[in-house]
């Protein structure tokens, strides 16, 4: 769903062909990306009940979303193309598997049970959701502290960013996802061990994705847009 989605704002808004006008509905920015985005965290909550090691998993994403940035800034400053990134998805996941890791860490040293810990995180997640209603609130609306920038909070003066996703709301969709995903998965097994061949057929290039998606999310921006560019220079459009 990301990758088409990122494919039909190529299409339209990159080389301006007036295709995929979903873009501009309100429908879609109302609904549908909303599922999308949740999918995305939601996925990521629980697929971090899997790991073993969540402060190894945390700080790589971390170090790839801090050369997103840097790489972002260089373009943006130097090449004169708006795309700069401070705090996107990658940023907000990286923080979130930290905090889970954090929680993993206090829930062996207090003897917490694994239902416990599960409440908890339940908990933590709802209010952290909640409290995006109240941000404007308590704030103003505004700040001049950049470090609450990641908090989802406007800060005067920071600059013009590509992509944008706080820890306010998703680290709590993230944290409640987590908490489903050591109920659902205790075990670390499927939840359907008898899928048949068929099934398993459907199935089987999605596991790729997911097992590949730091790599593929990645990737697949700069590889769509490049054989668009492609296309599109035979066409004699670009």
């Amino acid at each position: 769903m990301m990758m088409f989605m990122h494919f039909s704002y190529d299409i339209r808004y990159e080389f301006g062909c007036d295709a995929f006008t979903y873009l501009r509905t309100g429908w879609f920015w109302t609904f549908v990306h909303p599922v999308i985005i949740v999918l995305f965290v939601g996925l990521s909550g629980i697929c971090c009940t899997f790991s073993r090691n969540n402060v190894i998993r945390g700080v790589k994403l971390l170090a790839v979303a801090m050369t997103f940035t840097a790489v972002t800034y260089i373009i943006t400053e130097f090449l004169g193309i708006d795309c700069l990134i401070l705090f996107n998805v990658l940023h907000m996941l990286s923080v979130s598997t930290l905090v889970y890791a954090l929680a993993s860490f206090i829930e062996r040293k207090a003897g917490m049970t694994a239902g416990q810990m599960s409440f908890v995180l339940l908990l933590l997640g709802c209010w952290i959701t909640m409290v995006n209603n109240y941000l404007n609130y308590f704030y103003g609306g505004t700040s001049s502290n950049m470090l609450l920038y990641p908090f989802g909070i406007d800060v005067n003066g920071s600059p013009a960013v590509a992509d944008y996703m706080p820890l306010v709301p998703w680290l709590g969709v993230f944290l409640v996802c987590a908490a489903a995903g050591r109920l659902l998965y205790k075990d670390k097994k499927t939840l359907f061990p008898g899928a048949g061949r068929k099934v398993r057929a459907v199935t089987r290039p999605l596991e790729f994705l997911g097992r590949h998606s730091l790599i593929i999310y990645i990737v697949h921006q700069p590889v769509i847009y490049g054989v668009l560019y492609l296309i599109f220079l035979i066409m004699g459009i670009v």
